[in-house]
């Protein structure tokens, strides 16, 4: 992975979709179902900008089980750090839709952060898995397997 540039995080934010994505994030990690649900937006369009943003460094990722997790870099980069806390403040208006929604979805998420704390590096495995015989909280997507 490159270091993250200014023109990186001004490219990704540059699209309401990516935008939308890494406010998310802020609240936590997340799978791609959770994004679907929360975007209402297709498996495809969802994978290709987690695969964007992964890309030019604003998330990384972490396969458990059948699911990929994704969440903001840790350590954040100062540069993304000051610019998230200029688009929380900035555009509150923007993200209350999907914040009432992510707060609905919370009960099944609230698994990921067990399992899958924010991983220090991409592609991370994470150890710990689902209690046995819990359900698992989203179906697997096809492109969970692959990336």
């Amino acid at each position: 992975m490159h270091a993250l540039r200014l023109t990186d995080i001004y490219q990704c934010f540059s699209d309401e979709t990516r935008l939308r994505i890494v406010y998310l994030l802020t609240e936590g990690p997340l799978c791609v179902c959770h994004f679907q649900e929360l975007l209402e937006q297709p498996q495809v369009r969802i994978s290709k900008h987690l695969s964007y943003l992964k890309a030019k460094g604003l998330v990384q990722a972490a396969r458990h089980q059948n699911w990929m997790i994704y969440s903001l870099p840790t350590p954040l980069p100062v540069a993304l750090a000051a610019n998230l806390k200029c688009l929380q403040d900035c555009a509150r208006e923007l993200f209350k839709k999907d914040q009432k929604r992510l707060s609905a979805l919370r009960p099944k998420v609230g698994w990921i952060a067990e399992c899958c704390p924010a991983p220090a590096k991409t592609q991370v495995r994470a150890k710990k898995t689902l209690k046995l015989g819990a359900e698992p909280p989203c179906k697997p997507t096809r492109s969970s397997k692959h990336l």
